[in-house]
């Protein structure tokens, strides 16, 4: 049946075509009032075609929701995109965000404001660069705490395997309304023991990217069990941060 109905529908699309396509064709010899009614159908009928093609050149001009590409270093064995940056999440937009606020499953903002003036919004990528179909905005307004970060868990797959010989990379495709400074901090717990390394992100580079070398750690190899990001928001007062990706990859260092 639909084999049938789509047929019926091209069908039926040539004849009004070859019909409007004859319209034209003889307006110029047709009389005021043909050419009054022809006029006002075309019109109505153009409504209608400009509704189709405004919302297709949109849509079609967004990255694809599901699986997408992520720009890997040479050598890259783990590569990741956080949800978030994936697909479409349950709670879209928050206001007055509280001090520690679940984003999404593995996301989480935190702040320590008296009185919160914080929103956030997940947002709709929809520029020729972006590769992402989503991204993430922040707007902060007054701000009266101290700090101002948002967590992302690492999947069980980033710990599997994890050795020193391992450098770990951070890339963000950030906009902001002022500059400010942002920090990535990567956590490692192995036993009851957590690493930290803190990078500033080089927001006025043509990349914008962290790395982190874990030959520099104590890290026990043995004992990896999980790792987060940390991106912190330092001076973030009166201020829209937008997140447009954020990815994560993992490769073995050039052996010497």
């Amino acid at each position: 049946m639909a084999r049938i109905r789509d047929l019926i529908d091209k069908m039926e699309q040539r004849r009004s075509l070859r019909r409007w396509s004859e319209a034209a064709d003889d307006a110029a010899a047709a009389d005021t009032e043909t050419l009054r009614g022809l006029r006002s159908r075309a019109r109505a009928l153009r409504r209608q075609l400009d509704r189709v093609i405004h919302v297709a050149e949109h849509r079609l001009a967004l990255p694809v929701i599901g699986p997408n590409p992520i720009r890997k270093p040479w050598g890259t064995d783990w590569a990741w995109r956080p949800d978030l940056w994936r697909g479409p999440i349950s709670v879209p937009g928050l206001a007055s965000v509280p001090g520690r606020t679940p984003v999404t499953d593995g996301v989480v903002i935190y702040h320590d404001c008296r009185a919160s003036e914080l929103t956030f919004r997940q947002i709709r990528n929809s520029r020729a660069e972006d590769i992402a179909p989503f991204g993430f905005r922040m707007d902060v307004f007054r701000f009266d705490g101290s700090y101002l970060s948002l967590a992302v868990d690492l999947p069980d797959e980033a710990a599997q395997g994890l050795r020193l010989t391992h450098l770990i990379r951070v890339d963000v495709i950030v906009e902001m309304e002022k500059p400010l400074e942002i920090f990535a901090r990567l956590n490692v717990k192995h036993g009851p023991n957590v690493e930290q390394m803190v990078r500033e992100l080089p927001l006025g580079a043509e990349e914008v990217m962290a790395e982190f070398d874990l030959a520099y750690t104590k890290i026990d190899e043995r004992r990896v069990e999980k790792l987060w990001l940390d991106l912190i928001f330092e001076g973030p007062e009166m201020n829209q941060v937008v997140l447009r990706d954020l990815t994560i990859t993992r490769r073995p260092r050039a052996e010497l």
